[in-house]
């Protein structure tokens, strides 16, 4: 791997916890009720990776869509009880975080609430706080490199000797305008059997799809 890894940065939706599906098809369903028919295919092109308001703002736009006052309330509420009764960690994750070398923390484009919350189901808690860095800290979310940019100045680290793991293409973008290291996690249920196409600015070093080989490909992380 060059230039050396000081810093592994993860995703955490589609990456530490395989939640993604869960999200999109609850985001499908809630729209569907205000009549607005769209599939797991649209929501994984045009929102994953992106926060909740600058999908509500683009959700608005291309539908023309008033959304209840509520919306965003009841969306919440529904998705934080269906992570309580089906949110799983990613297989092995837990073993490679463990495992690490280097320095590690977590960039998301999730709400605090959300990403306490899910950390803490899938028993990642010790994963929160200072190694912490959702999309509410910076002015820009993903595809900006801002939130990545930030997270490697908080751990102070030089965002060329950063590794960034992430699953959406928002986020490769993010992470290749930081000018770091991305590789593709393409491990998570919300893309498997789906096209993996990425446009130039957002074309990855790597995929893998199992955390069980990533010290095969970076035995230099792993700690001895």
């Amino acid at each position: 791997m060059t230039p050396p890894i000081d810093l592994v940065i993860f995703d955490c939706d589609g990456v530490l916890i395989d939640s993604e599906i869960i999200s999109a098809q609850m985001l499908v369903d809630s729209l569907a009720g205000l009549g607005v028919q769209i599939d797991l295919a649209y929501v994984a092109q045009h929102f994953l990776g992106r926060s909740y308001p600058v999908v509500m703002a683009q959700i608005r736009r291309e539908f023309g869509l008033d959304l209840p006052e509520d919306f965003e309330d009841v969306y919440r509420a529904r998705l934080l009880a269906a992570f309580s009764d089906g949110l799983r960690i990613m297989p092995g994750v837990a073993e490679v975080i463990g495992r690490l070398a280097r320095p590690y923390c977590v960039a998301t484009s999730s709400s605090p609430k959300r990403v306490e919350l899910s950390l803490t189901l899938v028993g990642l808690e010790h994963l929160l706080g200072p190694h912490l860095f959702t999309s509410t800290m910076v002015a820009r979310g993903k595809p900006a490199p801002d939130l990545f940019l930030h997270a490697a100045q908080a751990m102070g680290a030089d965002p060329a000797r950063c590794l960034v793991i992430e699953d959406s293409l928002m986020g490769i973008k993010a992470g290749l305008a930081a000018g770091m290291v991305v590789w593709r996690f393409t491990g998570g249920s919300h893309l498997r059997g789906r096209s993996l196409s990425e446009p130039d600015d957002s074309r990855p070093a790597l995929h893998f799809d199992d955390f069980a080989t990533f010290f095969d490909l970076a035995p230099e992380l792993e700690r001895r």
